[in-house]
């Protein structure tokens, strides 16, 4: 006979339903956010539109802008106020705030201004700074976020990606005003015109700016041809471009038989490529006369040997013949279509760091928004800023374990 089995008592509690314990969301924070004009810095382009504003302010944050900030996007100040904005006169006034959102890269003089400990989101233009102007912010305590090196929770740029559509396409307008009579060019049609060759321009690089430049180009009837150190990423323009086109890596030869027939060249190597240029001072030498170089790439060291740093106010120099355009932020050109664009990828990023509880707790919890930041609390921790000046950076997820 089996031995009858023992029997399991169990509690009655442990039948009764209970409630699921739920992840205590984070408290939301109210966001003060300082807008200064960067007009005095030739910078046309504004980080948010009075629709942004107006969404932002409706979540209850509070935004500070600086009179006529968004005046070359052709925004008015009455613009910014109806949106729920408080327009301040000085610069100095929106550098108190906790969070600083502007486009040009901070200078010595305006960084001594800040209240320190304070959270920037703005452009970093690697060639704008210097070894003082880092040591500087890092003095301040500050956390700088570059607009750069931001990417989505996907790896993907969105500020680098759509500023250079805006690139690409504004340089085929660029190239075709300093060829024409208008600018004392050599009065060349970029385009195509029956019985007469077609102008020739050459790109650098398959970035999306290079991408967006052919696109442009090809509408024209320009012939276009484009150079780059991988097969593979040509034949993945090609691909995009949704057409067969002349492409070659770096021959010597080729590359310069291209140059001496170009109308244009335009520089557009990706983002965040080593900064060494593509085009050495003799092979500019013997481009035509009168024909355009935009180089696209000179804020990271230029494409050219012979580039160097322009603004809106001097947008070109002539060497050796060749006119050369190189202004950095060459969006400002459509500074409002820019603004715009900047202001649909910001908004999001701002209401999340509003729904987190801060900056600093958005850092924690975005990978991608955590890539921005070069100078964390003071500390630098973007390690091509530190070989580039020469200074000590630490890495950020490793600071993050001890703030």
């Amino acid at each position: 006979m089996e031995k009858a089995k023992e029997k399991v008592s169990i509690p009655k509690t442990m039948l009764l339903p209970k409630e699921e314990m739920l992840e205590v969301k984070k408290k939301g924070q109210k966001i003060k956010i300082g807008v200064p004009s960067d007009l005095s810095k030739v910078e046309y382009r504004v980080p948010l539109s009075p629709q942004a504003v107006d969404l932002l302010v409706s979540y209850g944050h509070e935004i500070l802008i600086e009179r006529n900030a968004g005046k070359a996007a052709s925004y008015s100040n009455e613009d910014y106020q109806k949106a729920g904005a408080t327009i301040v006169e000085t610069k100095e006034e929106t550098f108190q705030c906790d969070i600083i959102l502007r486009i040009a890269p901070f200078d010595c003089d305006e960084i001594d201004a800040l209240r320190g400990n304070q959270f920037i989101i703005s452009n970093m233009q690697i060639q704008a700074h210097c070894t003082e102007s880092i040591q500087k912010m890092m003095q301040k305590k500050v956390t700088t976020i570059a607009f750069e090196y931001l990417e989505n929770e996907d790896g993907f740029l969105p500020f680098v990606h759509q500023m250079s559509q805006i690139a690409g396409v504004t340089s085929i307008t660029i190239a075709s005003e300093y060829l024409s009579n208008s600018r004392n060019g050599k009065g060349v049609l970029f385009g195509e015109v029956t019985g007469v060759t077609p102008a020739e321009l050459v790109i650098i690089g398959t970035s999306t700016a290079a991408e967006y430049a052919a696109r442009a180009a090809l509408g024209l009837g320009i012939f276009v041809k484009v150079f780059d150190t991988s097969v593979y990423e040509l034949s993945k323009l090609e691909e995009k471009l949704g057409r067969r086109i002349f492409t070659s890596v770096f021959y010597p030869k080729v590359l310069r038989k291209a140059l001496i027939s170009a109308d244009a060249v335009i520089g557009a190597t990706s983002f965040n490529t080593p900064p060494k240029f593509k085009v050495s001072e003799d092979l500019v030498k013997q481009m035509k006369e009168g024909s355009v170089i935009i180089d696209l790439n000179v804020s990271q060291g230029g494409c050219f040997e012979t580039s160097k740093c322009t603004d809106f106010n001097n947008p070109t120099y002539t060497k050796h013949g060749v006119v050369h355009y190189c202004v950095p932020n060459t969006p400002a050109m459509v500074a409002r279509t820019a603004s715009i664009s900047l202001s649909n990828i910001l908004i999001p990023i701002l209401l999340a760091i509003g729904n987190n509880g801060g900056v600093e707790n958005y850092i924690k919890v975005s990978k991608g928004f955590r890539k921005g930041v070069y100078i964390y609390h003071g500390i630098l921790t973007n390690h091509d800023v530190g070989r580039m000046f020469n200074i000590p950076s630490k890495d950020i997820d490793l600071l993050l374990a001890v703030f």
